[in-house]
């Protein structure tokens, strides 16, 4: 069941194969590819679908503290719920790289759906971290920014 459930799709970037076909995946990274997809499109950017997508490129210019990495959690957790039925989000977490705090690592853990197999996948999400220098004492922007969870629905219910 669990194979028929998940399909076939192109391939993403979309390209063409030896034969001159399309490429096409398929079982989990169709999957994967199908996250990734959705977490990459910005809402308003498929004039057929303008609702399709991920609000969290609205956060690009959002400073990096624990409100914007909850927030990009709960938005990706809405989207995939949303536009991805084929699997069930159990946990979404947002760390920061301890680089310079410009990439944000989102880690979106998951099943698919009639089966008993977690998988995860890490979404790199970048932004434009703030020039200004932080006063005194605090950490300066990324730094110390714990990873945050949305909490399941089971969790959240109880």
């Amino acid at each position: 069941m669990g194979e028929q459930f998940v399909g076939a799709g192109w391939g993403f970037p979309m390209r063409v194969s030896a034969s001159g076909g399309i490429v096409l995946v398929t079982g989990e990274r169709e999957i994967e590819e199908a996250i990734r997809l959705v977490l990459a499109t910005a809402p308003g950017e498929r004039p057929t679908r303008p609702e399709f997508g991920c609000a969290i490129h609205d956060l690009v210019f959002a400073p990096v503290n624990e409100e914007t990495t909850g927030r990009i959690a709960y938005e990706v957790r809405g989207s995939l719920d949303r536009w991805e039925p084929r699997i069930e989000v159990s946990d979404v977490r947002v760390s920061v790289s301890p680089d310079d705090g410009s990439v944000l690592f989102i880690d979106v853990r998951y099943e698919v759906r009639g089966t008993n197999n977690p998988r995860n996948l890490v979404f790199p999400f970048y932004v434009i971290p703030s020039h200004e220098e932080p006063p005194d004492g605090e950490p300066s922007p990324g730094g110390g920014v714990p990873p945050y969870a949305v909490p399941s629905s089971s969790e959240s219910e109880g």
